[in-house]
Order: C-alpha cells, then structure tokens, then sequence
C-alpha cells in the first residue's frame, strides 16, 4: 500500500524545535534574537511575507539587519531549526512594508502563492508565523473583561492587563475535517459556483461544539450533499493558516450514492470514477484543487489506491 504524502505545510517537527518550554525566559529570548545565529522573518499587515527576487526562498534578515531596519519590532519566537533561532517579526503598517521592498532587495508573496513554491521547511515555517501572526493581530482586547492585552511568551500567549481579571489568551486553531467519500468505485467530489469552470473538490466544513471528527465528515457530507456516509477513516492533517484552520483529512464510505444538494451551498456535487477524472482532465472538463491543498493530496492517494493512476502526472500531461 502506497502512503499518502506529507500535505504542504506540515511536517514542520522534522526541522523545528519550538522549545516550547523556554518561551517565558525574557532574557534568555533577547540572547537568541542578538545572537549572530538569529533568522527573522518579516511579514507585512496582510500576512504576505518577503523572498529573494531571483529565488524561489525566503529573504531572511539577520540580526544586524533586524536591529538597524527594525528594532523598535517586537520580535515572536518561532523555534530552532538547524542548530539556529528562528524570529517573526509582524509589521502594521504596509506603507513601511513597501519601502522594505526596495532595501531588502526582495519581492512581497502571500501563502497561497508562496506554499507552491517554497521548499517545504520554508513554505511550513512562513505558515507558522502567518497563523501565529494573525493571532497576535486578532486578539488585542481580553473576551472576558474587555481590557487591552499584552503579548507574553515570546509571542505565544496575551495576558489580560487588568489586574483583577489577569486571563490568559492562547492561539486559536479552528478544527475543519474535509473528506473523500467513495461508494462503489466511484469518489465523491463537489463545486461552488464561484470557482473555475470544471474545478471540484472533496467535501469540507468546520467541526461543531460537542461535535467528534468522525460525526462532523457525517453531518457536513449530508448537509451539502445528502450523501449518508457510514465509515469513516483518518487520512492525514494539514495546518492552514488561511486565515486560522486545522484541515483534518479522512476517507469515507457513503451507505447509498443519492445526492440531494440541501443547503445549496454547492452549485453541484456528483460521483467520478477514475476513468472520468481521467478522461476530464485530458479534456479540459475536470480540474483538480491546488496541489496545496490537503484536497489534492486526497484525491492523488484516492486515485493511486483504487487506480494505480498518478495525479500529478495526469495534471502535468493536461
């Protein structure tokens, strides 16, 4: 049996240590980001980070460079990697995030663009610090008392500043399961009407309160597609901070085939053999989601499994 491959994004434990237990030493943090060592990775308002103009990598900034361009930055630790302290630095102000273009030599990129270029530490690494970016920028005031926070932790937590309140604020990551529902030989896949002509995807949805992974693929395949699934099987996760989500991906066996689109949610959702994924994608009928999504990679494991096919050759050769 072929395993399924590592969705972009994840992963990033093979290269990263985020010494998680050393956050709160103050002084120690300050030592790493002066030390010659430190990576800083700068990212602009819209969650858009920096890369070397000729290259497909990261344009990092060194310590010298982080002190002399942007000091007055607080810095968020993300980790070690290679032996070396790793930074994020968060900017506000986009007009300030243009001027850096021009003297760091780079060029402005965003995730979704970036994922499918970057080498895959770099692409987990920018995702990391975007979803931990976009926390930081979210959560400004306490949700019990109101009060205005202040970020602790290296970045990793924000403690209420009213002093009879005193709550602790965590990163947020919102669950979402999405899944490939098979009923004899045949894979379930759906469209919404603002996408490309031809685009389908596995079936997707966020996971309720009280709600287990397994009932959510359930209740979400009935509710966008009347399709009832029985069997329901882990597949593999991704991290997408897009803006703050956690794709957990899962194969599934539907009872019966009828499709009865409830909720319209969905301008159509039907059944593909591999023979007709095949066959649309050699003609133009069928495009499959981006190769960064945990969806792609659901689909290419579906089709290796069931076909012996190669998705990304198919894509290729279309």
């Amino acid at each position: 049996m072929t395993s399924p491959r590592t969705n972009t994004f994840a992963g990033l434990s093979l290269i990263l240590d985020r010494v998680a237990e050393r956050r709160d030493e103050a002084a120690w943090v300050s030592a790493q980001a002066a030390s010659a060592d430190a990576r800083f990775l700068l990212l602009d308002a819209l969650g858009e980070t920096y890369l070397l103009p000729d290259h497909e990598t990261l344009r990092w900034l060194n310590a010298g460079e982080r002190e002399q361009i942007l000091g007055d930055l607080r810095v968020s630790l993300l980790g070690f990697a290679e032996q070396r302290p790793h930074f994020l630095l968060a900017l506000d102000d986009n007009d300030r995030a243009s001027e850096l273009e021009s003297r760091l030599g780079a060029r402005r990129m965003g995730l979704r663009e970036a994922g499918l270029l970057l080498p895959a530490d770099e692409a987990g690494l920018f995702a990391y610090a975007k979803g931990l970016a976009h926390w930081q920028r979210e959560t400004r005031f306490c949700a019990r008392c109101g009060a205005p926070l202040i970020l602790v932790a290296a970045g990793h937590r924000a403690q209420c500043t009213n002093d009879d309140c005193g709550r602790l604020h965590f990163p947020r990551t919102d669950a979402a399961i999405i899944a490939i529902v098979e009923y004899d030989g045949a894979c379930l896949l759906g469209r919404q009407s603002g996408w490309p002509k031809g685009r389908y995807s596995t079936l997707a949805g966020f996971v309720e309160p009280g709600e287990s992974l397994e009932d959510a693929v359930r209740r979400e395949i009935a509710e966008e597609s009347g399709v009832i699934v029985g069997e329901v099987h882990y597949h593999s996760s991704q991290p997408w901070p897009l803006p703050a989500s956690l794709m957990v991906g899962f194969t599934a066996k539907a009872i019966s085939p009828d499709i009865h689109l409830r909720d319209r949610e969905l301008e159509e959702a039907r059944w593909f053999t591999p023979q007709q994924i095949v066959d649309g994608l050699a003609d133009g009928s069928f495009l499959a989601s981006t190769r960064l999504s945990v969806s792609y990679q659901l689909l290419s494991h579906w089709l290796q499994q069931r076909a012996g096919l190669d998705l990304d050759a198919l894509v290729r050769t279309a």
